[in-house]
């Protein structure tokens, strides 16, 4: 069934609606709607809006007869550039596709929207139409990354440049939800991301946070300060640290990991025995591989709104986008936002105090 404008719908039971913004991404929408085949396959339960030119969109859709008995097609007109200034987007993208999947959230006709489209856009239409959740101030872009020793949640990744002791409190009591509901931890532990390790290093109001959340940490143990290194060592179950500092590490550990794959695949074709001891540790190289790959964690949420929001990496192919629609259903299955509501009036008169 196709929709040329936006409709109601009636959801079956125990079943999540997820919309996708077709438009947003490098190979849009081509990935996205073969991303959305892939998750359809893990996820059969799942039912998807897809939000983005009907006359591009339906003959794509078409090519997976599966997916198309579960999916329907929401015509919209205009498409959010990757350069657009997030206030621009905001007053002259209501009628484009990214605007129109988040108030199908808004409105109660999807569970979640997922986009690889403009952060900065997206972040700001998310706040607008979802607003944040009650006592959150900011809210933050969360994600999970492997380490040594399992994973951790990692945030803000990119949403707030600028960040007060406040908000970094904030983020911290909702990456220990978050890793409580996703990860499975019942008390998880908790480092501030520091130029070192003592307690006297650093700018003066992260050591005014770390003062709070060592006092206040009541459903968590706060670790204290960690460095870059502990991220991958897995030091601590979350990592909190401002918007600018957690995307910049994001990329570089992105970096690394690609440039590191690319060094050992020059390395394993250097030679021919190189070649040979290549095969014999094929299954054990596989194995390397789908652990850093950064498709395999793709997607990151949108904590402290008031409806979910998932924002998927704009160059991922279509089995990265598959496991972003993975986050937003099991952030739905999780009842993630739901504990943070309970749980955040649990933990903030500990903070205030």
């Amino acid at each position: 069934m196709y929709l040329e404008g936006i409709h109601g719908q009636i959801k079956m039971p125990n079943t999540s609606t997820i919309a996708l913004d077709a438009m947003g991404g490098d190979q849009a929408p081509r990935i996205i709607i073969a991303g959305a085949d892939v998750a359809r396959q893990r996820y059969p339960n799942s039912h998807f809006l897809i939000f983005g030119d009907a006359g591009t969109c339906i003959p794509l859709l078409r090519r997976f007869s599966r997916l198309e008995s579960v999916a329907e097609v929401v015509h919209t007109e205009d498409i959010v550039a990757a350069d657009a200034k997030p206030s621009v987007a905001v007053r002259r993208g209501r009628k484009s596709s990214m605007w129109l999947a988040i108030n199908s959230v808004a409105d109660g006709r999807a569970d979640a929207v997922v986009s690889a489209g403009n952060t900065g856009a997206l972040m700001a239409m998310s706040k607008l139409l979802l607003k944040t959740l009650p006592g959150i101030s900011r809210p933050a872009i969360a994600g999970v990354i492997p380490t040594r020793r399992s994973e951790s949640v990692f945030l803000d990744l990119g949403a707030n440049i600028e960040c007060g002791p406040e908000n970094l409190i904030e983020f911290a009591l909702m990456g220990v939800i978050l890793a409580r509901a996703v990860l499975g931890v019942v008390r998880p532990t908790v480092g501030l991301l520091n130029v070192g390790e003592e307690e006297f290093k650093g700018r003066e109001e992260l050591r005014e946070v770390a003062r709070v959340l060592r006092s206040a940490d009541t459903l968590f143990d706060f670790h204290g300060f960690v460095e870059g290194d502990d991220l991958t060592s897995g030091t601590t179950d979350v990592v909190v640290t401002d918007g600018f500092t957690g995307n910049i590490t994001l990329k570089a550990l992105e970096g690394v990991s690609k440039a590191y794959s690319d060094f050992l695949r020059r390395s394993l074709r250097s030679s021919l025995s190189a070649r040979l001891g290549a095969l014999l540790a094929r299954p054990a190289f596989k194995s390397l591989s789908e652990k850093v790959d950064p498709r395999r964690h793709n997607g990151a949420m949108f904590v402290g709104l008031n409806g979910i929001a998932v924002k998927s990496h704009g160059g991922t192919d279509s089995l990265g986008f598959a496991n972003a629609i993975g986050v937003a259903v099991d952030i739905i299955v999780q009842g993630v936002n739901e504990r943070i509501i309970t749980e955040l009036s649990r933990l903030q008169p500990a903070d205030s105090a």
